[in-house]
C-alpha cells in the first residue's frame, strides 16, 4: 500500500499530466517580473500615501498558503524579498482552460501573476489577479509544518526545504554573507590585498591537523587538501606584498561536532612590519565594525548571556586563565610526567604517552575555554604549543602568539610570525622528533616554504579567524551546522 506521500507525489504527476494536455508548459523558460514582493508592498505603500499612480504589477514567487472563500480564493506567495497576498476575486470567471489550470495549482508551485495593488480590509498588502501563469510545477509536497520545520535531520540534508520553510534560516545565511562582506571591507579599505593560494599541495603545512588526500589522475600523484593557507600568504608576504589576506575553505579530516565541520571557512591576513599585538587591535576593531553593520550596534545575545564586542577587549596571559580556572600553573611542571600526574589529581584523564603541549591544550580547552564568554585575548602560549610564531623578548619558552575566545569558542588565533628560516627549520625537525606513534596532528616540514624564508621575510603579524564561528555568535546559534548551507553528516542508514 502506498504511503501518503507516495500518493500525494502520484496525485502531483497526474496533475502535471493534465495541464501538459492543456497545451500548457509547465515549466516555461522565462517569465518578465516587474516588482519583488517587497518592492510591490513599498509602491502600495506610496501609492496609499499619493505619491504614486495606480499601476499593474508582476510579481512572481512559491505558493506558500491557499484559501478558499465562497467564489474568491487567496494565495500566499513568497520570494526571496518577503510575501505578498493574491486574490482570486471571482473564480467561476475564469475561462475554462484557467479554471482547470487554477484547480491543479499545489502549494509549492510556483506561480507568476499579474494585477493591481491593493489593500484588503484587514490591511493585509495584495495583487488583485488578473493574470496568472504557472511557472514551476512542484511534484513533491512541502513538509506539513513548512512554517517551522524542526526535524533536524531534515533540515541539514534537505536544506533547500529548510530554507523555503524557514523565514529564520534564511536570515542567518544572509547575515553570513553581510558578514564576509563587512570583513573584506574593513580590510580593503587598510590596504589589504585578497589573494587566492592553492587548495591542493604536496604536502599540507600551516597548522598540525590531518589532511584529507585526493589522487592527480595526469600527474599520478597524491596531493593533500589544504589545512590552512599560511605558508602560501607567507610566500606572498617574501614576494613584496605588505598586507594580504584569503577567505577561503579550509579542509581538516577531523572530527565532527556543533563546533567542527571538516571544511570550513577561515579567514586569514598578514601583515609586514606588525606584530602581534597590532594584530590583536586589527581584531576587535574589525569584529566590532563588522558587528555594527550586520547588528546595528556591538551588542548580540548569545545563549543565556548578552557579549559586548566593544573594544577595548580582555586581554590576559595563558598561564594566568588557566591557573585561575583550573588551580594549575603549569610552568611549575615543566615535563610531561609530572603536569600529567597534576592534571590526574584535578580529575583530568591523561592518555598514555600524551605530549606535554597537548596538555597544556586540554587543560585550555577543559577549564578556560568555557569561562571566555565576554571576548577575551588570552597570549603569550609556550613554544611547544607554537613552531610558527616569535619567542617572547626575554622569554625563550614563550612565544607572541594570542587565541580570541568568546561565547566560549575559540574565534582567532595570531602570531609575531616567525621570520628566522635555521630556527623555524629546527622547531619542524624539534616536532618530527617529539611526534608520538600514533600522533597525526604535527606540523609537516615544507622544504619550499623554508628555502623562501632563506630570501627573506620581514616582521609580520598573522592572523587566522573562523567565519563560520563569528556568524555562530553574530546569529546566536549553538551548532557550526547551522551557519554552513551544506555541513557534513554522517552517512544516512
Amino acid at each position: 500500500m502506498p504511503s501518503r506521500h507516495e500518493h500525494i507525489t502520484q496525485q502531483r504527476r497526474e496533475k502535471l499530466d493534465r495541464i501538459r494536455a492543456l497545451d500548457i508548459d509547465p515549466y516555461p523558460a522565462r517569465y518578465h517580473r516587474s516588482h519583488t514582493t517587497r518592492e510591490a508592498v513599498s509602491l502600495l505603500e506610496q501609492q496609499d500615501a499619493g505619491q504614486t499612480h495606480q499601476d499593474e504589477v508582476s510579481i512572481a514567487g512559491r505558493i506558500m498558503a491557499r484559501r478558499k472563500m465562497g467564489k474568491s480564493a487567496f494565495f500566499d506567495i513568497h520570494d526571496d524579498s518577503g510575501k505578498i497576498q493574491l486574490l482570486f476575486k471571482n473564480i467561476n470567471h475564469f475561462n475554462e482552460k484557467d479554471l482547470a489550470l487554477f484547480n491543479d495549482l499545489d502549494t509549492g508551485d510556483i506561480l507568476g501573476a499579474r494585477g493591481n495593488l491593493l489593500l484588503t480590509r484587514t490591511g493585509e498588502p495584495t495583487v488583485d489577479v488578473k493574470e496568472f501563469t504557472l511557472l514551476t510545477k512542484s511534484l513533491q509536497p512541502l513538509p506539513e509544518k513548512w512554517h517551522g520545520l524542526t526535524d533536524v535531520e531534515t533540515r541539514y540534508r534537505q536544506r533547500y526545504l529548510d530554507l523555503i520553510s524557514n523565514e529564520k534560516v534564511r536570515a542567518t545565511f544572509r547575515i553570513r554573507t553581510q558578514v564576509i562582506s563587512a570583513i573584506r571591507s574593513f580590510l580593503d579599505e587598510r590596504g589589504f590585498l585578497e589573494v587566492e593560494t592553492p587548495v591542493l599541495l604536496p604536502s599540507a603545512g600551516g597548522a598540525p591537523a590531518q589532511p584529507f588526500i585526493t589522487h592527480h589522475n595526469t600527474l599520478d600523484r597524491d596531493f593533500s587538501l589544504r589545512i590552512a593557507t599560511e605558508l602560501h600568504l607567507k610566500r606572498l608576504i617574501i614576494g613584496g606584498f605588505d598586507r594580504v589576506y584569503e577567505i577561503g575553505r579550509i579542509f581538516r579530516n577531523e572530527g565532527i561536532s556543533t563546533r567542527h565541520n571538516p571544511e570550513f571557512t577561515m579567514l586569514e591576513s598578514y601583515q609586514a612590519y606588525a606584530d602581534y599585538n597590532d594584530v590583536m587591535s586589527n581584531v576587535e576593531e574589525m569584529v566590532s565594525t563588522v558587528c555594527r553593520q550586520v547588528t546595528g550596534g556591538c551588542e548580540v545575545p548569545y545563549g543565556e548571556n548578552t557579549i559586548n564586542f566593544e573594544p577595548p577587549w580582555q586581554r590576559i596571559s595563558l598561564r594566568e586563565a588557566i591557573e585561575q580556572h583550573s588551580g594549575i600553573d603549569f610552568v611549575q611542571y615543566p615535563d610531561a610526567l609530572r603536569l600529567a600526574a597534576r592534571m590526574k589529581d584535578a580529575g583530568l584523564q591523561v592518555e598514555p604517552g600524551e605530549n606535554w603541549a597537548h596538555m597544556v591544550d586540554d587543560l585550555l580547552t577543559t577549564f578556560a575555554e568555557p569561562k571566555m564568554i565576554q571576548p577575551t585575548f588570552l597570549t603569550d602560549y609556550p613554544l611547544s604549543m607554537s613552531p610558527l610564531a616569535k619567542t617572547k623578548p626575554g622569554q625563550e619558552r614563550v612565544v607572541e602568539r594570542f587565541e580570541a575566545f568568546t561565547g566560549g569558542l575559540e574565534i582567532a588565533n595570531a602570531f609575531s610570525e616567525l621570520n628566522d628560516p635555521m630556527e623555524q627549520r629546527e622547531r619542524f625537525r624539534q616536532q618530527q622528533r617529539d611526534q608520538q606513534p600514533d600522533d597525526e596532528e604535527v606540523e609537516v616540514i615544507d622544504e619550499d616554504f623554508l628555502q623562501a624564508l632563506e630570501y627573506g621575510m620581514p616582521p609580520t603579524g598573522g592572523l587566522g579567524m573562523g567565519i563560520d564561528r563569528l556568524v555562530m555568535l553574530l546569529t546566536n546559534h549553538q551548532s557550526i551546522r547551522e551557519v554552513i548551507f551544506f555541513p557534513q553528516l554522517k552517512e544516512k542508514s
